[in-house]
């Protein structure tokens, strides 16, 4: 009898997190997967990818916990729809839902930190280090920040 291989979701905001996500192709390409983004104007879209949205969030706005609580319902609804066994995520804030939600579930969490932090973590890694399964730096000296992170070098 053959094992099912994974579902995969593969979860960024928008700009260089998603850039970092997209690197990722051959992977998306090798599994049953989709991608969760944020919404904004121009729309970034897996090309031959099922792609999903939830709202942009800014950490500094008002209405932050609102636009989480939104994001976790939206995401709710993509779990039970997709059913996904593994989120491998880049950040940010906007994907804090997904990747808690999968882990209350009992799902696996894959986090690659930013390769533009090389000697300071982002607020999402900081959080997210202790509920990931796999925990991912893409420079060496973030080991010092994430000891028991794994450093395989830039996804780029």
């Amino acid at each position: 009898m053959s094992r099912k291989s994974p579902k995969l979701c593969f979860a960024a905001s928008s700009g260089g997190h998603y850039e970092q996500l997209m690197m990722l192709k051959p992977l998306m390409e090798r599994y049953d997967s989709f991608v969760l983004t944020e919404k904004t104007q121009y729309q970034a879209k897996a090309q031959g990818r099922k792609t999903y949205y939830v709202g942009q969030i800014n950490r500094k706005e008002k209405t932050v916990l609102l636009k989480l609580v939104l994001n976790g319902f939206r995401c709710l609804g993509i779990i039970i729809k997709e059913r996904p066994d593994v989120i491998i995520c880049t950040g940010v804030l906007a994907m804090l839902p997904m990747c808690l939600l999968m882990k209350l579930f009992g799902k696996k969490l894959i986090y690659i930190e930013s390769f533009a932090k090389v000697t300071s973590a982002t607020e999402s890694g900081k959080l997210l280090y202790r509920f990931a399964d796999q925990f991912y730096v893409q420079w060496e000296s973030m080991k010092d920040i994430y000891p028991n992170a794994i450093c395989l070098g830039s996804i780029y």
